[in-house]
């Protein structure tokens, strides 16, 4: 049917809650002209009985893989990103609406229909052999996890490594996956010649509540393993407390820098939870889902940090929120650091080593 008033606000609900995923809605994105909405039959056909969304995967052939930006709030202005969607789930995650651009639902369609680019790692040398290309940290895994549980088969993060590896171009690796240790060979190399670092998200230390919230994604202490077997090959680790939710998970901050630092982390980073585009509304159906108790508390405080809104994204602080509360945490965070011993920046990668390797028919230079 097509959106009006009436069905503007409808929204296609598979069950009360989909195993093994962060949202059961399903609401179109913004950019189309129809909308879906469930309607109640009378069967009332128990949540067990509904069928499983499995995760279906299509393959993007891209000419170019690197994405610039000039944000001033990161400290990077290249990224890449092996796969659009993100099977991990997380029902915070900022990148969600990102989905609606290819028309497909920022909410069960990012979880579940998901775009991998094979060819990411051609596409990656192609754009390190051009006679302009100045070297420089790429940023992996700062929209979607390059590490979800897809990347076990299709092992295109492996190949972008190895491009990485083989032009000794320095590169920095955000995830919550337990599968970048079977990449340690490669990143051990790299990091011995500063050439690579890694951050591990821990949103909390409650396995249950982790669980609830990012279905798909390793255990708190898992993730803390992972953060030790790296730190044991050489690779400079920081913790990335993020996102942190005001009212739910703000109160782990301590305790999540120091499990983090008893297992071998350097550094230490910490985002508040942002909530743009259709992220908010799944969020909110998630609180009163999940936590209804914390649902109001959660919200206002949220709010509090944005100037009244879900959400602020306002340059200098979109990620670090605004008033009374966000001060708070970000003395805490201060604090933290310096009795825990934690620095609050990764050592600067190097980009002097940058090489371009001799292909086949290539003239030898003489010098």
């Amino acid at each position: 049917m097509e959106k009006n008033a009436a069905t503007a606000t409808g929204s296609e609900r598979l069950t009360g809650r989909i195993k093994g995923r962060g949202t059961p809605k399903n609401d179109v994105g913004r950019f189309e002209r129809l909308a879906r909405v469930a309607v109640d039959d009378g069967w009332d056909t128990a949540e067990e009985e509904m069928p499983l969304r499995r995760t279906h995967v299509t393959c993007e052939r891209v000419t170019k893989v690197v994405t610039r930006n000039t944000s001033p709030d990161v400290p990077f202005d290249r990224s890449l990103n092996p796969y659009r969607g993100c099977e991990h789930g997380c029902i915070y995650c900022f990148a969600r609406p990102s989905h609606a651009y290819l028309g497909l639902s920022p909410g069960l369609d990012f979880e579940t229909r998901l775009i991998a680019r094979p060819n990411a790692a051609q596409a990656l040398e192609r754009e390190f052999m051009r006679p302009g290309y100045a070297p420089d940290v790429l940023a992996i895994g700062t929209n979607t996890d390059a590490y979800q549980p897809i990347e076990k088969d299709r092992r295109i993060m492996r190949g972008v490594l190895g491009a990485l590896q083989r032009f000794r171009h320095p590169v920095s690796i955000v995830t919550k996956g337990s599968l970048i240790e079977r990449d340690i060979d490669i990143l051990g190399a790299m990091a011995a010649d500063r050439l690579a670092s890694a951050s591990i998200s821990i949103t909390t230390l409650d396995a249950k509540l982790a669980r609830q919230m990012e279905p798909r994604v390793p255990t708190p202490a898992r993730r803390l393993q992972t953060i030790e077997r790296l730190a044991t090959a050489g690779i400079p680790v920081r913790v990335s407390v993020s996102p942190l939710i005001p009212g739910l998970t703000d109160h782990e901050l301590e305790a999540i820098m120091q499990s983090a630092c008893d297992a071998g982390a350097v550094a230490a980073s910490t985002i508040s939870i942002r909530l743009p585009g259709e992220v908010s509304g799944l969020f909110q159906d998630w609180l009163a889902r999940a936590v209804p108790g914390s649902a109001a508390k959660v919200m206002a405080r949220v709010r509090q940090m944005h100037g009244g809104r879900d959400y602020d994204a306002t340059f200098g602080t979109r990620m670090k929120g605004q008033g009374t509360h966000a001060e708070l945490m970000r003395r805490r965070f201060q604090t933290a650091c310096k009795r825990i011993g934690l620095r609050e920046h990764l050592p600067r990668l190097r980009s002097d080593l940058f090489v371009r390797p001799a292909r086949a028919g290539d003239q030898l230079s003489l010098f």
